[in-house]
């Protein structure tokens, strides 16, 4: 099943062993996501040290173990789709145009996420971690 994985899923699987980090690292499962993601989870990345109770070196090899089975899709295909995506999202949430871009960009089964922001737009379908718990 080839996904558009939202951040806040990567996030999640680097904070605590659980659902989400076994599904990201299934081979169920094929990922694919936006390279501002990367630049997204540095930005949390203290954050997540802290609340993990984790060091640089623990976070390394996690990020590494969770990223094996996520794709970056290029800009260049997801800035493609950006305008669409933005006239969908555009009453709903801007910050989240580059996920759905990343979905309209590639074939694929849609997004998961646990923003409840996707569930208001029809153009694709959302996964939960609740729905993809029974494709294990």
């Amino acid at each position: 099943m080839r996904l558009i994985i939202d951040t806040n899923r990567i996030i999640s699987a680097l904070l605590k062993e659980g659902w989400t980090r076994e599904i990201i690292t299934s081979i169920n499962f094929e990922f694919y996501t936006i390279d501002y993601a990367i630049e997204e989870l540095s930005k949390h990345k203290n954050y997540i040290l802290k609340k993990a109770k984790m060091n640089e070196g623990e976070f390394e090899l996690l990020f590494n173990l969770v990223m094996e089975n996520i794709n970056i899709v290029p800009d260049k295909k997801v800035k493609s789709h950006m305008k669409k995506a933005v006239d969908i999202m555009k009453d709903i949430d801007l910050n989240d145009s580059p996920i759905l871009a990343c979905a309209l960009s590639i074939p694929n089964e849609d997004i998961w996420t646990e923003d409840k922001h996707f569930d208001k737009q029809s153009n694709v379908r959302i996964w939960t971690t609740k729905d993809l718990k029974k494709h294990m």
